[in-house]
This record gives C-alpha cells, structure tokens and sequence, in this order.
C-alpha cells in the first residue's frame, strides 16, 4: 500500500493539490491500481501477436496527387514578414 507521503510526492509532482483527507481515498485506489498492473505482468504474452488496433481494419489508401493549387503567394501576403517563401517569426530563444 503506498503511503501518505507517496501520494503526497505524486500529487506534487503532476501539480495536483489534494486535501489531506482525500489522501488515504487516493492511496487505496492508487495502490490498487499498481497491484492490478502488477498481476498483468505475469501473464504470459508469448503467443499473443502484437497488433497496432484492436479491431482488423485495413487503411483506404488514395492517390498520392496534388489536388489543390499552390496558393503560397496569397496565403503569404497576409503575413507580416516573408522571406524566400518562408514565414518569419520572432526569435524566442536565446
């Protein structure tokens, strides 16, 4: 079970302020948490193939083409510094 002082270090760390007796709430929820994450680590996965979505969707591919104009010139021209095709903007890093 993770102690007052975990959970107090891991509210200060995402910036969260937590009443101090919302604290033993958080850290039987939290402690559960971890426990559960714990119990799928000894699962075995061995023979599980590992899949980028959980549904069998194949992706419509399109045409790679251009289908609109180049509207640089125009778009530019609203903006209050160009150089070469290039927006300028201030620098903010030293």
């Amino acid at each position: 079970m993770l102690k007052q002082s975990d959970i107090k270090k891991i509210a200060w760390l995402a910036r969260l302020e937590i009443a101090e007796e919302d604290t033993p709430g958080f850290s039987r929820d939290l402690s559960n948490i971890l426990n559960l994450v714990e119990q799928m680590d000894h699962v075995d996965t061995s023979s599980v193939t590992p899949m980028a979505h959980p549904l069998e969707l194949s992706a419509r591919l399109r045409p790679d083409k251009v289908t609109e104009t180049n509207q640089r010139e125009q778009l530019q021209s609203h903006a209050p510094a160009v150089e070469r095709g290039h927006y300028l903007v201030p620098k903010v890093i030293e």
